[in-house]
């Protein structure tokens, strides 16, 4: 069975409401350590969650630029997050990776997470930063290429859709997406 193509830049130029719930079942990699994006969230520049909401500054400018590139934060001073930035140049757009299925490099993910539990290593934003070992460093990368790589899915997903989660801004939103059932989840979705 052939490899499913490679995300394009022009995949991340639409709407982050299409490009959101088209990432569930792709599969990201850094150098080829990685697995199937199970769940994400959408951060429209409209909305008060968006570290753009309220313009342009020095840690979010990524975001500005062009889509298909990443756009690495440091969330509570703790631990990376890793958003991929959609829309055209200056919408200020992205899709917040919250959780993959660790497929590939699960012995290197449990090293740097010191965890066995694969359920566990990719399961939350910070966790799977940690396992892939994305840092600051790989803020403003194209997704298109090395060290990133990040293919489209090989099935149809059945997508669970709900509120985001770990804000107190636009909470109501309901703009997080997640494969249906996944245990890799980080958090269950309601109903």
């Amino acid at each position: 069975m052939p490899r499913p193509a490679l995300l394009r830049k022009s995949f991340f130029a639409r709407s982050v409401h299409d490009v959101a719930p088209d990432l569930i079942g792709a599969t990201l990699h850094l150098d080829g350590v990685g697995g199937i994006i199970v769940e994400v969230e959408a951060y429209h520049h409209t909305d008060p969650a968006a570290h753009s909401y309220g313009g342009q500054t020095a840690r979010n400018a990524v975001m500005f630029g062009p889509p298909g590139f990443v756009y690495v934060y440091r969330s509570y001073g703790i631990h990376w997050c890793v958003n991929v930035v959609c829309e055209e140049t200056g919408s200020a757009s992205a899709v917040l990776i919250r959780a993959l299925e660790p497929t590939d490099g699960v012995d290197k993910m449990r090293r740097r997470r010191g965890l066995d539990v694969a359920r566990m290593l990719c399961s939350g934003p910070g966790k799977l930063t940690q396992a892939l070992g994305i840092t600051h460093a790989h803020n403003g990368l194209a997704l298109d290429k090395a060290p990133f790589e990040l293919r489209a899915r090989r099935f149809e997903p059945e997508i669970a859709i709900g509120v985001r989660i770990g804000i107190t801004k636009a909470a109501e939103m309901p703009w997080r997406y997640g494969l249906k059932g996944s245990k890799f989840l980080s958090k269950p979705f309601r109903g």
